[in-house]
């Protein structure tokens, strides 16, 4: 394992396109990947009778490595050592993230049958008791407030909102996945749901103060 400054210059190199530190780094991070889908997989195995489970974990472990080094390394780009996260935490929260959004996509997910070019947005939006506010919002204000809940919560109440919200995923679950006790998780439910209602009723808000700037505009 690298000293901390060693691998925030791998990540910078890697960012920049250096071929050797892209390898290293995508060497370094694929196990955490793999690890994250092969866990994502197990619990939908219901779904995955009959295929080839191998090629899916190789597949969604490069989708997320895509999506990792979209747009110049965006999300890479996110990771603060000073927060207290190692790199390999964070990249599991992209990857959980991705997997989750990929699984939960009829058009993108491997597990259905049928796709459809027409994404419901919902499905890309943290279910369960987070209010009718998220009805109005855009795919690219989803992924805002997935950024907003970043700034505002640890890397546990990260990971719960990818479990609890994201995924969808029981009481039990969680607990047996987290270690957590029942008391603990329904308070973690309760906070991230609350925060995600703020996130959003801001989001509308901030949309609704732009559209009336654009209308006292002079033509």
């Amino acid at each position: 394992m690298l000293a901390p400054e060693l691998t925030v210059a791998l990540v910078a190199k890697a960012l920049v396109g250096e071929r050797q530190a892209v390898r290293a780094l995508v060497d370094r991070l694929t196990p955490v990947v793999q690890m994250r889908v092969a866990r994502a997989l197990r619990r939908r195995r219901g779904a995955a009778l009959g295929r080839d489970v191998r090629q899916e974990v190789e597949d969604l472990t490069q989708s997320v490595f895509l999506a990792i080094f979209a747009n110049g390394g965006q999300a890479l780009r996110k990771w603060d050592p000073a927060r207290g996260s190692s790199l390999e935490g964070f990249v599991g929260l992209l990857a959980d993230h991705e997997i989750a959004s990929i699984l939960r996509s009829r058009r993108r997910s491997p597990w259905t049958e049928d796709p459809t070019a027409d994404e419901d947005l919902a499905e890309d939006a943290p279910p369960g008791d987070v209010g009718p506010e998220l009805e109005t919002l855009t795919r690219e204000a989803l992924r805002t407030i997935v950024d907003r809940l970043r700034e505002r919560l640890s890397d546990r109440g990260l990971e719960l909102f990818f479990l609890l919200f994201v995924e969808e995923r029981s009481t039990e679950e969680v607990c047996a996945d987290t270690g957590l006790t029942p008391d603990a998780v329904y308070a973690w439910r309760s906070r991230i749901g609350k925060l995600v209602r703020q996130i959003a009723a801001e989001l509308v808000s901030e949309n609704e103060d732009s559209d009336r700037r654009s209308l006292r505009r002079p033509p």
